[in-house]
């Protein structure tokens, strides 16, 4: 388990310029980006154990994030 927050200009650093603007063009886009980062946020804050949560919330929620990873990737690769 990685305590390292996946923020998306990490994970996509070569898509951080599309990132930023498909956020101002899209508005399903910024909505998939907003939600990536609230998700992101809770496994982070989970996994550090500032929030303690069950083993199963926890694994549901990176599931989610990898799902809205996916999801804007496959967006940003259109």
């Amino acid at each position: 388990m990685s305590n390292t927050p996946h923020e998306l200009a990490e994970e996509f650093p070569a898509e951080a310029g599309k990132i930023s603007a498909l956020k101002e063009t899209d508005a399903h886009f910024a909505r998939l980006v907003e939600e990536y980062h609230t998700v992101n946020r809770k496994v982070h804050r989970a996994e550090t154990l500032v929030e303690p949560t069950s083993a199963d919330h926890e694994a549901e929620l990176r599931k989610t994030r990898a799902l809205l990873k996916d999801t804007i990737w496959k967006r940003l690769s259109a």
